[in-house]
């Protein structure tokens, strides 16, 4: 735990100097009403959860949810995003199990940052939002930050030194998740395309 309050801001230092860092929108971090929440950023490169942990910057140590390929880029990055409270759900018999420890600890105040489109997009256009993110934030009850992430360059792909904007928009109340089931798929079509409106309108 106290690695993680040395490591980030290292890492703000480093990717300031590797990249022009903006963030739009951090003072939305200070609505929100529940005690835990989750941040929900759209998906473009590897290094996306980096460039939320830094424009974030204060606060207790987060959960991510992450995928297994996100620990076999380098030893470093795998190192780093460990540190940094990520964890790998998809491929791993524990998923379920993480998805409630998880639950527990955005009902106690902590925050997690997931990543709804569940893969990296591929042609600059967002992908539809995977299911997870809701039911999590239904069963735990804590206001979503929708977080757009766009880097300033021909193809909206990652490059080096290029401009990088983090936009924090402001918190979707609690009660929007609320479902009487998790089959309900009414609502969960309803928030899924409120998060891509969301997003859009941080562009």
């Amino acid at each position: 735990m106290v690695l993680y309050y040395i490591l980030v801001p290292l890492a703000w230092i480093v990717f300031h100097i590797g990249f022009r860092v903006e963030c739009v929108g951090r003072e939305n971090l200070k609505k929100i009403e529940t005690k835990g929440c989750i941040l929900a950023p759209n998906h473009i490169s590897a290094i996306d959860p980096v460039f939320v942990v830094i424009t974030r910057f204060w606060g207790r140590r987060m959960v991510t949810f992450a995928k297994k390929e996100l620990f076999e880029i380098n030893g470093f990055l795998s190192w780093f995003f460990r540190c940094a409270g990520a964890v790998c759900v998809r491929g791993t018999k524990e998923e379920l199990g993480i998805i409630d420890e998880t639950v527990d600890f955005c009902k106690e105040g902590g925050t997690l940052l997931i990543f709804p489109e569940g893969t990296r997009e591929k042609e600059g256009t967002f992908l539809p939002p995977k299911s997870g993110l809701f039911l999590i934030a239904a069963q735990a009850a804590v206001d979503v930050i929708p977080v757009r992430i766009v880097y300033h360059t021909p193809d909206g792909k990652m490059k080096p030194f290029c401009k990088v904007t983090v936009c924090y928009g402001a918190p979707i109340p609690a009660g929007q998740f609320a479902m009487e089931s998790r089959r309900d798929m009414k609502k969960l079509r309803e928030n899924k395309q409120l998060l891509l409106q969301k997003w859009s309108e941080l562009g």
